[in-house]
């Protein structure tokens, strides 16, 4: 088995517009969620996410480009961009074939299909433009980055609700590991920041009216966000032989399935995955300093998560530091995994923790070392990075220090 490292990181959210300043903002505990603005928003119950300030698709795209990018593609155009120009990598003919992209999304297209289903419904047209089908398709954002850089290998799209991101960097992970590749761009986009898509949650009624607090006892319901991340993931032999700089190393994954119920969460199928991923890193529990959890900031999600990592870990449980970033950036859903990546690099490359911020009042099901309000510096290893979607389904990432 090749071993796997990070050589380049790109992304874009509602705490930056590259990888460095999301990861700033992460280690101020700063916070991107606050009021949405778009068409007819006064219509919703929810009125608060973590959107892009500020986003003119014009000021990166040209007017023929964005006939053709949903904005969940622009946004992961730009995060591959910035990961492909950090990496410093060159695709040549022969490594061309050896490179593909898997991304993670959940709705795709969520913007284009809100404004068509306007435009036929509510304004009456009859037409609608030509594109449509290709900006809203949930393989579009991949498409289009392979295109960007020439990525013949394999190149797809996956779509598991929340675990999209963290399944995509999974299957690309192994596919370089195995030998199918040596490049692989991976990670996830999501922009649903629109009537349609916040209005379809709003029936599951798992929404804050106020606030994103994983883990805090006075929680009342998750926050959405948008937009993605992207890193370039490399043989370890074929990124040393070139002097790239190594973020990261990914050394296990593993995914299971509930197979209970389509939106609750079970903590053995949780328990599961972050066994797999350990086992498949061959990593030791005591080696593992923190959890980049999945944190949704809803009552089930959180204590069931907690009392998985409390399961798996035992009395470790207490000594490694665990937090969610959902706290800052909101929910990505399918691009969320992706953003918090970045996370977990930080914590291995700077040594600092992210914090849990909005963390008021101390939980008794979720006693573990939360990390609250203010990020912490630790020397870190090794850590985990969780993903559990409605559907059942979970992946677990490992990552350590090189």
């Amino acid at each position: 088995m090749r071993r796997v490292v990070i050589t380049g990181q790109g992304a874009v959210n509602a705490l930056g517009m590259s990888a460095d300043e999301t990861m700033r903002a992460m280690a101020e505990g700063r916070c991107g969620i606050g009021p949405l603005e778009f068409k007819d928003v006064e219509r919703l119950s929810i009125n608060i996410g973590g959107q892009i300030r500020g986003y003119r698709a014009e000021d990166h795209f040209s007017r023929q480009e964005i006939v053709l990018f949903d904005k969940f593609t622009q946004l992961a155009l730009l995060a591959a961009r910035e990961a492909m120009e950090q990496s410093g990598l060159q695709v040549t003919d022969a490594l061309s074939r050896q490179a593909g992209v898997v991304l993670g999304t959940a709705g795709g297209g969520l913007q284009t299909q809100d404004e068509n289903y306007r435009s036929v419904y509510e304004d009456g047209k009859n037409r609608v433009h030509p594109f449509v089908v290709p900006r809203l398709m949930n393989n579009a954002a991949a498409s289009h980055v392979s295109m960007a850089y020439r990525l013949q290998g394999p190149s797809y799209t996956v779509a598991t609700a929340c675990a999209s991101s963290n399944h995509a960097i999974g299957q690309a992970f192994q596919m370089v590991r195995s030998g199918m590749t040596d490049v692989m761009l991976t990670g996830g986009s999501e922009s649903m920041l629109v009537f349609g898509g916040i209005k379809a949650w709003e029936g599951l009624r798992v929404m804050s009216k106020d606030g994103c607090r994983p883990f805090s006892a006075n929680r009342n319901g998750m926050v959405q966000g948008e937009g993605a991340a992207v890193f370039v993931l490399e043989e370890y032999e074929h990124a040393k032989a070139r002097g790239a700089e190594i973020l990261a190393e990914i050394t296990g994954f593993a995914m299971t399935s509930d197979a209970s119920d389509i939106v609750m969460p079970n903590k053995v199928g949780a328990v599961r995955a972050m066994q797999g991923a350990l086992a498949d890193a061959g990593l030791n529990l005591d080696e593992i300093g923190y959890i980049n959890a999945h944190g949704t900031g809803t009552a089930a999600n959180d204590r069931t998560e907690c009392a998985a990592v409390r399961e798996v870990f035992g009395d470790h449980a207490d000594a490694l530091r665990i937090s969610s970033t959902k706290s800052m950036h909101g929910h990505l859903i399918g691009g969320t995994g992706a953003v918090e990546l970045l996370a977990c690099i930080m914590a291995l490359r700077d040594g600092v923790i992210a914090p849990t911020i909005n963390h008021e009042e101390a939980d008794p099901d979720c006693d573990l070392n939360v990390v609250p309000n203010v990020a912490q510096e630790a020397a870190v290893s090794a850590v985990l990075s969780n993903a559990f979607a409605f559907g059942g389904l979970n992946a677990v990432l490992a990552l350590q220090k090189v």
